[in-house]
């Protein structure tokens, strides 16, 4: 499948509404990559949520750009020789935006709502004998059995992400979204002027304090140099280029491929890729309902996609900003393996799928395709979703709707006939896929698994013999282990490796290549 026509110059820069200046060297525009439709990266995870959330609220620790955890809220902590007994100091002088104190009561509830949520949580949790505040300012977790990986679990950036909330908010049932939005966090979240679908607003906490350290990714100060932030929603491409083109906005996160031989023409504007660790795009199915509660259904659309085709809808032909990836690890990181991934090689074999799929007991069952059409990665990935399905002889109901609602409806397991669905496309930073930990798609623990609740006990075997790894050579082995077992299993599809463009005005400074838009560190002129 080839790329869509190219977008004209004049189409890219025509047809756009016209938006005030983004000349306020106090305010920075932004366009995200997709609509921010809650705020809560605990109960979701979504990655513009989480993008937002991080201004919002603030972690115990944070991650660098080596992927190494730092402390952030916390002072520092103490361990004991056998892993089990983690005591954490919360830095002095911690205020949430409406003023009152940061206490361990905080922490405490914020934690017991992440655990519920998160596969890193779920295990601190599993092993838990007691989460406890020892004062204001000192908690403690004991555990029966060791977790070395605690620093990374508080600290990573993926969803869902610890993040520090109020008690009376954290208490929050962590399956319902949270209500209010009072965080620790450098930026105010603005509800007054929240317009879900057109725009949402940051305002600078006075009342924060930046650690001294430089700020890396999420770790180290986080000092703010905007009064305001404005992330207007534009999904349509030739808008959003002409708004950064014509100086109305100061920042596109992820600038569609079509346009960027056009604002890389523009001596205004800077254009990078965004995150050097790029993503993997994703195929998820639920493993609940028919046809694909079937492995063999799941191995035959295995054995007929092309991740070349997904490519290339996705980012076009350059192969500088696409790969095959025949695998569920990042490219370039210790632990990618190809073994298990031999069906995503060679040529397609549609006659062998369609005789799979048969034999599989596939009777022609609708599949319910939900297509987020105002996201391009997704809208690019459902069309030939729909295309594919299609030649190998299967039934689709192409769902048209936005990222918001599939965010939702993903969440749902009622059959198909009551509202629920069969597949849908997103993608995954390639820092969440360097190994098992902060890769919540790779669990494949049934109903406590990612959404399509993918079932293998070779998988989260594997997965455990990970954790338990003492040395490199060790964990690369169970990464074997688990990418053969995900494929037998097909806990979902990887399309393909792709990396993306980032697009900002020249007059704005200090953007970081990273896996989310860094806003602390930023200036414009």
């Amino acid at each position: 499948m080839k790329r869509r026509t190219l977008l004209t110059a004049a189409a890219a820069t025509l047809a756009a509404p016209r938006l005030s200046l983004a000349q306020n060297t106090r305010v920075l525009k932004f366009v995200p990559q997709a609509n921010l439709s809650s705020m809560d990266a605990v109960a979701g995870t979504q990655y513009v949520v989480r993008n937002a959330a991080m201004m919002v609220w603030d972690q115990l620790y944070g991650t660098d750009g080596s992927i190494t955890p730092k402390p952030q809220m916390c002072e520092g902590h103490e361990v004991n020789a056998n892993l089990t007994v983690w005591t954490f100091k919360l830095r002095d002088g911690l205020k949430w935006h409406d003023g009152e104190k940061v206490t361990t009561r905080d922490v405490i509830a914020s934690l017991k709502r992440w655990m519920v949520r998160d596969t890193m949580g779920q295990r601190i949790q599993a092993s838990l004998d007691a989460l406890e505040a020892i004062d204001d300012r000192t908690f403690r977790f004991r555990l029966n059995k060791p977790f070395a990986k605690m620093l990374f679990a508080l600290g990573k950036s993926n969803a869902p992400v610890a993040l520090m909330m109020p008690e009376r908010i954290a208490s929050t049932d962590p399956f319902q979204l949270i209500k209010e939005y009072v965080g620790s966090g450098p930026m105010k979240f603005n509800t007054a002027e929240w317009v879900p679908g057109a725009k949402a607003i940051f305002e600078r906490f006075e009342g924060y304090q930046p650690r001294s350290e430089a700020a890396d990714w999420s770790s180290g100060g986080k000092r703010m140099n905007f009064d305001r932030i404005e992330w207007i929603i534009m999904p349509d491409i030739s808008t959003a280029s002409a708004a950064l083109q014509n100086g109305e906005i100061d920042w596109w996160e992820n600038p569609a491929a079509d346009v960027v031989p056009l604002l890389k023409r523009n001596r205004n504007i800077n254009v990078d890729i965004g995150d050097p660790l790029g993503n993997i795009g994703s195929f998820r199915m639920n493993h609940l309902n028919p046809p694909f509660d079937k492995v063999g259904v799941r191995r035959a659309v295995l054995m007929a996609l092309s991740q070349a085709d997904y490519m290339q809808a996705v980012v076009g032909e350059d192969t500088n900003l696409w790969k095959l990836c025949p695998s569920f690890f990042t490219p370039g990181t210790p632990l990618y393996t190809e073994v298990g991934g031999e069906l995503l090689k060679g040529p397609r074999n549609y006659d062998a799928a369609k005789k799979m799929l048969q034999e599989s007991g596939y009777n022609g069952e609708r599949i319910e395709l939900v297509v987020p059409t105002d996201v391009p990665i997704t809208k690019a990935e459902g069309d030939v979703t729909a295309d594919l399905l299609a030649k190998i002889g299967m039934n689709v109901n192409y769902v048209a709707t936005d990222w918001g609602t599939t965010g939702t409806r993903r969440a749902s397991k009622a059959p198909v006939s009551q509202g629920g669905w069969n597949i849908f496309h997103t993608w995954h930073a390639g820092a969440d896929c360097i190994n098992p930990a902060p890769y919540t798609a790779l669990d494949a623990g049934g109903d406590k698994a990612w959404f399509g609740w993918p079932k293998s006990d070779k998988v989260q075997s594997a997965i455990a013999d990970w954790y338990a790894a003492p040395d490199l050579a060790a964990e690369k082995a169970a990464a074997v282990a688990i990418n053969q077992a995900s494929f037998e299993n097909v806990s979902y599809i990887p399309t393909g490796f792709f990396v993306q463009y980032t697009a900002w005005r020249k007059n704005v400074s200090g953007v970081v290549k990273a896996p989310f838009p860094v806003f602390w560190g930023v200036e414009k002129s």
